[in-house]
């Protein structure tokens, strides 16, 4: 048998341990320089190692988006390759590295929306709209960051999904003029921030959910050309900050709610309300809480009763509208007043007697038409 040493005969002196440390410490120092040149000394380098790992993501995404397209007509993707740096990809924006705006408005693109886009998590704006887009909204609940969205004038399918309201800094949401349906999401009163919602020419039916007076900061609510039903709800009144209100072409019954005249809508411009099943008679104040309406287009409903005075007290209204109603009466002389209007259609109505001397001192009026009445005698 082998005798076995002892302990202390194989552990090194301590004149051996100090020579081995200060070896170590010599090799660490001949290193030093190569660490720090190849960090940088200030990180560049490694700063830039990482900022390329972190963007892979998105690369892989937007390579991902590009497969689906099955037509690109005008070349608009030739840029998306490896060889290219990512932020100089056509249509591609970055912030540090990372995607943060995809715009391609226009750029005559077929196929699908990749649902990879739902990976870009720094997305602030995607801009898709005015190309040939079909298939469904893909799934974008993911983007907490995303601000505007616009994927209008496709051929998009579907429902919008309930998802979409976990995009919590949502702004502005364009998805008009698709082929759309279902109902608006319930949710959408999440989205606390949003300021422009724009669904128009879609086949969106039921009704107008109430949920939309959580968004309070509402600038633009354009429901224009779909299928709902129902009443106006009272909370499309209580956005202050409201400009344009477009609920037209749809199948909405009742009267203007009380809430949208009732309180100063000084910040309104537009309201369009034309091509419903609304009727009831206009309050005697109705012009008296607009003082910024340029265009208001009720035509193609079943009001009734008299026009009111008090639309006369709208100083900047350009269009007026009240075609095929039922309303009766005189024209009111308050409309002398309106001395920036250019458009005054009162057809198909029931109005009776002649027309106001006062009307003769529109000098920006380009289109009268007061045809299928009862008036009597010519234009002022």
């Amino acid at each position: 048998m082998q005798e076995r040493l002892p302990f202390h005969a194989i552990r090194p002196s301590k004149g051996d341990m100090a020579i081995s440390q200060a070896a170590r410490l010599a090799t660490m120092l001949m290193l030093l320089p190569l660490l720090l040149i190849s960090c940088g000394i200030g990180s560049i380098l490694c700063s830039s190692m990482t900022t390329v790992h972190d963007n892979s993501t998105d690369m892989i995404s937007l390579l991902d988006f590009k497969r689906a397209i099955t037509n690109d007509s005008r070349q608009a993707l030739t840029s998306w390759h490896t060889s290219v740096p990512l932020c100089s990809w056509e249509g591609v924006h970055c912030s540090s590295g990372r995607v943060t705006k995809l715009y391609l408005r226009q750029r005559g693109l077929f196929g699908r929306i990749s649902s990879s886009l739902g990976n870009l998590t720094f997305l602030r704006t995607l801009d898709l709209s005015k190309n040939g887009f079909t298939g469904e909204l893909p799934p974008l609940n993911r983007l907490h960051r995303l601000e505007y969205l616009d994927l209008g004038k496709n051929s998009l399918r579907g429902t919008i999904p309930d998802t979409l309201t976990n995009c919590s800094k949502l702004r502005s949401l364009d998805l008009s003029a698709n082929l759309l349906m279902g109902e608006i999401p319930l949710g959408i009163g999440r989205l606390s921030n949003l300021r422009k919602v724009w669904l128009s020419s879609n086949n969106i039916t039921g009704t107008i959910p109430p949920s939309l007076r959580n968004n309070s900061q509402l600038e633009d609510v354009v429901l224009t050309d779909n299928r709902f039903m129902g009443i106006i709800p009272d909370e499309m009144g209580s956005f202050p900050s409201l400009v344009y209100l477009g609920l037209a072409g749809n199948m909405l019954s009742g009267g203007i709610p009380e809430t949208l005249y009732k309180y100063n809508q000084s910040s309104l411009q537009y309201l369009y309300l034309y091509s419903n099943m609304l009727g009831k008679t206009l309050p005697s104040n109705f012009g008296d809480t607009f003082p910024d309406l340029e265009h208001l287009c009720l035509d193609n409903n079943n009001f009734e009763g008299h026009l009111p005075a008090s639309l006369g007290n709208i100083s900047g209204l350009r269009l007026l509208n009240v075609s095929s109603n039922n309303f009766i009466g005189q024209v009111p002389g308050s409309f002398g007043n309106l001395v920036q209007l250019e458009y005054l259609i009162l057809q198909r109505n029931n109005f009776w007697g002649f027309l106001p001397i006062e009307l003769g001192g529109l000098k920006q009026l380009t289109h009268l038409d007061m045809s299928d009445n009862n008036l009597r005698g010519g234009v002022p």
